[in-house]
């Protein structure tokens, strides 16, 4: 089990500061600082406060999947054969290894791991789904959805 991240107390310039980076992470600095009331230098300081404690993890480019002709998005369940812990490293070891897996969860019920891949068409699905998804360690079963429309996506998290 990874390490528990200890919470960090947040005032309402912090959450300020995060909110903005959050909607504009390529924000610079001076405009950052006018929008959360701050001078410049005092700006930097906390957003290199925030990054130090983890707070803020990565900053990224978030890509629109059909522009890239990934025009579908499966929610698959995935259910193991066996929840030993070797089953269990050995499966999430292989799913780290491939980068068409977006997300991967383990998940409390009746089923053991909750994945989403983005594909190009039917093909592509197929192709994951024989190649990929049944060939990772220990899977027994799987059952995927299918997204027909994306209602709300976001990558904010509230603070």
């Amino acid at each position: 089990m990874p390490p528990r991240t200890p919470e960090v107390k947040l005032d309402s310039i912090d959450r300020a500061i995060l909110t903005e980076l959050q909607r504009e992470g390529r924000l610079s600095n001076l405009d950052l600082a006018q929008r959360v009331h701050l001078s410049p230098s005092a700006c930097l300081r906390r957003v290199k406060q925030l990054e130090d404690s983890g707070v803020i993890a990565q900053y990224v480019a978030l890509v629109n999947p059909r522009a890239v002709g990934r025009h579908g998005i499966s929610f698959t369940i995935i259910n193991l054969d066996s929840m030993n812990t070797p089953q269990l490293e050995a499966f999430e070891q292989a799913v780290r290894d491939r980068p068409e897996i977006l997300d991967c969860y383990y998940v409390a019920g009746a089923n053991d791991y909750l994945i989403r891949f983005a594909y190009r068409d039917a093909e592509d699905l197929e192709r994951f789904h024989s190649e990929v998804l049944m060939r990772l360690p220990g899977v027994s079963r799987s059952n995927s959805m299918l997204v027909l429309r994306t209602v709300k996506k976001t990558t904010a998290l509230p603070v």
